[in-house]
């Protein structure tokens, strides 16, 4: 089993070919810098049990960072996932009719879907400075932004 430096079975995964592994790139899969591996104790490090405490413990306290924000319906934040880019780079429309995107296609952030009672589902994305909160249709269809706030 192939790990990577967050304890996720590579080996399972359907995009480890395209991927690399964020052992064998150094913490960049896909060529972009990866929001766990940043904040593991570095590229030497080979799957490490410490890595894997600070990527739950980052998790622990983004997760908690969502539930912080006090937004009504949104159910307890209890997870958090290693997401690509572009999975989660959706397309807003804001005031003026500019269309804007706010990630980067080749990174891997942290991310959750919690699906709304009336179908629509919140999408939960962080970095190591802001959190979005967004919300849309089946398939990231006309997506609106709830939160984009600074960490």
């Amino acid at each position: 089993m192939t790990k990577s430096l967050c304890g996720i079975d590579c080996d399972a995964c359907p995009m480890k070919n395209d991927c690399g592994g964020c052992v064998a790139t150094g913490g960049k899969p896909f060529g972009g810098e990866c929001v766990v591996a940043k904040n593991c104790a570095g590229a030497g490090c080979k799957n490490c049990d410490e890595c894997q405490k600070i990527s739950a413990a980052l998790k622990a306290k983004v997760a908690a960072e969502f539930n912080a924000l006090g937004i009504k319906d949104l159910p307890k934040v209890e997870t958090m996932n290693e997401l690509r880019g572009a999975f989660i780079n959706l397309e807003y429309k804001i005031p003026g009719g500019q269309r804007v995107r706010f990630w980067d296609d080749n990174r891997i952030y942290l991310g959750n879907q919690i699906e709304k009672k009336d179908g629509r589902c919140y999408g939960l994305t962080a970095d190591e400075n802001y959190l979005l909160v967004c919300e849309y249709d089946a398939g990231g269809a006309n997506p609106e932004v709830i939160v984009y706030k600074k960490r």
